[in-house]
């Protein structure tokens, strides 16, 4: 067993032994052998006839920050990444790994809510929409009228600046969608994570209950992953090139929503314009807790990182679970317009500005058209994607 007190002539007798470095690191022998094993903290010198680990004290810091991470949740491979960073970096990290977290949370708060309402409901009917900041004016049921249809509309735009254009849309009786492309192989994922989704026959006849529909919702937000995963295989690094995703599936008497990136979907209902998902971004995260205003988001110099999307690499089961595309129902009115859009649209145009352009419109046709050109007059500095539909009494 290694002895505790200084190296003998290690440094000059400024290395301490493993036993003296647990103590100084509040951790364990066996914990710092585990992290050495696995590289995440390796000693200042390894006696090459003993085998005994020295350490520096300065490495204690280090030691700590490693145990706190782990003490947060974060998977090893990650922690590894994060301690061979320098401080300003690392912030960054751990900042977008815990905002994934609260993100993840979120998702399976509004599911236990829908769980919960849909236990407790006589019939098995959901009683209300999940409860979140995006989430306002909902009310009422679409069983209260008669059979619902959704008249549809989209439209894809390179805009003004890019020479390609990675974006994707469509609109069809069963399917709203718009897809955000990036990377070498943006526009192929795009297109695929689109395409998994229209072959699905979830929902003919409205025949699927709440419950089965979620199921549904699952099993294709899975079959788009792989999609995307296939059609970005060719790339020289297909790890970057992925796409967001944001669509909404209507199955006659439901209307279920899958959604990952920072593509939005927004309702127009009694002539007020809600956002109705969360943007997967750091961004977002900063808004969320709080350290940055909406206001300044508008104006944020940093890239627009992303802390969910659908990508080409092939990630450890746990990774891909948490990665998974938010998935819920949405209730549905007469009268309700819904929005899809990608970021090339709602970064450089301001909500007032979009409710005014989705309320003045007579049709979804007319919708995205002056949703394109509201794109292109503020500059059009990326591809734009929108898709329009109405819902409406058959």
């Amino acid at each position: 067993m290694e002895r505790e007190g200084r190296a003998g002539g290690a440094a000059s007798g400024e290395l301490v032994t493993i036993g003296e470095f647990a103590r100084l690191s509040r951790l364990s022998a066996k914990t710092l052998r585990r992290y050495d094993e696995l590289g995440l903290l390796r000693p200042a010198l390894v006696d090459p006839v003993n085998g005994y680990r020295y350490y520096d004290p300065a490495q204690v810091e280090g030691a700590r920050l490693v145990a706190w991470l782990r003490r947060i949740g974060m998977p090893l491979n990650r922690i590894g990444r994060v301690v061979a960073l320098d401080a300003g970096a690392a912030a960054v990290e751990i900042r977008a790994y815990w905002a994934r977290v609260e993100a993840e949370t979120a998702a399976r708060r509004d599911l236990a809510m829908y769980l919960v309402d849909h236990l407790s409901a006589e019939g098995g009917t959901m009683s209300r929409m999940p409860d979140n900041a995006e989430n306002k004016g909902s009310s009422g049921s679409a069983g209260s009228v008669g059979a619902l249809a959704i008249r549809c509309a989209a439209l894809t735009d390179i805009g003004v600046v890019r020479t390609a254009n990675q974006d994707a849309a469509f609109a069809g009786p069963r399917l709203l969608a718009v897809a955000d492309g990036f990377g070498e192989g943006g526009a192929e994922a795009s297109a695929a994570a689109i395409e998994a989704l229209k072959p699905s026959t979830w929902g003919r006849d409205g025949a699927l209950s709440a419950a089965d529909l979620l199921n549904a919702l699952e099993d294709t937000a899975d079959s788009a992953a792989r999609a995307v995963r296939d059609a970005v295989a060719p790339c020289e690094a297909p790890d970057g090139s992925g796409t967001t995703l944001t669509a909404m599936l209507w199955t006659g008497s439901r209307l279920g929503l899958v959604h990952i990136g920072d593509s939005r979907a927004y309702l127009l209902r009694g002539g007020e314009l809600f956002r109705i998902t969360h943007d997967h971004s750091l961004v977002q995260s900063m808004i969320d807790d709080g350290s940055l205003s909406p206001e300044e988001a508008s104006s944020h110099p940093g890239p627009a990182l992303l802390l969910k999307a659908l990508v080409g690499e092939a990630r450890p089961a746990a990774v891909a679970v948490a990665c998974r595309p938010d998935v819920r129902l949405q209730e549905v009115l007469a009268g309700d317009r819904y929005l899809l859009c990608s970021d090339g649209l709602s970064a450089v145009v301001d909500t007032a500005d979009l409710r005014t352009a989705v309320v003045a419109a007579d049709d979804p046709e007319e919708a995205v058209r002056r949703l394109v050109g509201l794109a292109r007059e503020a500059g059009g500095p990326d591809n734009v994607a929108c898709a329009v539909a109405d819902v409406v009494v058959e």
